[in-house]
């Protein structure tokens, strides 16, 4: 019986043992368990994000094989991927989605020294199709920049009032700490995971405003290059990223550890940095205040929104790539692609 054959059935009324079906893949190497050090060496190898994503299209595709024949994850054999990617496809998932379900497979394999059934032709072959028959361009969010992005400042609750009788109002520590996360966002063209990822300890003072500096980074996960990002001081003192930070520090009281933390009901700082889904919902949250349409926006419009809103001030492409840490400029493209198709273009001077 080949291994993408549906196994024989029963009477046991025990669920059947799957090879290569435990729901996390950093489980096992050589079929050897890991020990707990090795275990957080293998998880360091990746970054958090990516290994999330990873457990959860390996329990899905292990789910699929057990409901479909209980055919075996892994090793798996390449007929069963195809079958699971044509199910995908038919279902409607995504090109992304099945690219990241494949590259899921492919590390699971690689962890068990298995080889790799995503280079094998059959799976190279379908996928090629599939890629050609459902492949669009990828859902981007809407760049979050002025004036926008100084309404939805503006918009950040300023004064916390209580119900209860005779206590005073205060500042609002949530609104303090939006403002920060936006407008440093926004200038420092952050991604989610490196806003949930500062600390205090990481912000030096300038004369002209203060330096970031991030050990790591999506495109530098081993730390081999330290990043430094700039946050000027702003003219206007309620645009300013500097005295956001300084302003959200002095009401939470934070002196040292996370930077961006959660507020509590009782208008508190919580001693816990936020998680970078957190982020993409305060981001969400605050546009909404801002009478803007959350399901057009996310966490990265405010780095979208910084490349997009210096291009159109006339920043050059290697001045953007400097703030933003891309490695290829070429990238930078995909921000900036609709403004620029109105740029030199001869139908705006048709005069119809």
């Amino acid at each position: 019986m080949t291994s993408n054959q549906a196994a024989p059935r029963t009477t046991n009324p025990e669920p059947p043992v799957i090879r290569g079906a435990a729901t996390d893949p950093v489980a096992l190497l050589d079929e050897v368990p890991l020990s707990s050090a090795e275990a957080g060496y293998v998880e360091a190898a990746r970054a958090a994000n990516t290994l999330r994503g990873y457990r959860s299209d390996w329990r899905e595709f292990t789910t699929w094989c057990v409901e479909h024949g209980e055919l075996v994850p892994a090793p798996a054999a390449p007929a069963t991927v195809t079958g699971y990617l044509t199910a995908l496809a038919q279902a409607g998932a995504k090109v992304g989605t099945m690219s990241r379900r494949l590259s899921a497979i492919r590390f699971v394999h690689q962890l068990q020294n298995h080889p790799d059934p995503t280079r094998n032709a059959r799976v190279l072959a379908v996928w090629e199709g599939i890629r050609r028959t459902h492949g669009a361009p990828p859902d981007q969010a809407a760049p979050l920049m002025p004036p926008e992005l100084f309404d939805v400042l503006d918009a950040c609750p300023t004064t916390k009032v209580w119900r209860t009788s005779g206590r005073p109002n205060e500042p609002d520590l949530s609104g303090a700490r939006d403002r920060a996360l936006l407008l440093t966002g926004f200038v420092a063209a952050l991604r989610r995971s490196e806003l949930a990822a500062l600390t205090v300890d990481q912000l030096a003072e300038h004369p002209n405003g203060l330096v970031l500096t991030l050990s790591r980074s999506k495109t530098n996960q081993t730390g081999e290059q330290v990043e430094l990002v700039v946050l000027p001081r702003a003219g206007n003192p309620d645009r300013c990223p500097v005295i956001a930070i300084q302003r959200w520090l002095e009401l939470a009281g934070i002196v040292d550890g996370p930077l961006l933390r959660p507020v509590s009901k009782s208008n508190t700082a919580l001693p816990r940095r936020l998680n970078p889904e957190s982020i993409n919902t305060l981001v969400q949250q605050a546009v909404s205040r801002g009478g803007l349409d959350p399901a057009r926006y996310s966490a990265h419009s405010l780095r979208a929104g910084f490349v997009t809103y210096a291009h159109l001030r006339g920043a050059s492409d290697r001045a953007i790539a400097h703030q933003t840490r891309h490695r290829s400029l070429a990238t930078l493209g995909a921000y900036v692609r609709v403004q620029q198709a109105w740029t030199d273009n001869a139908a705006t001077v048709l005069g119809f």
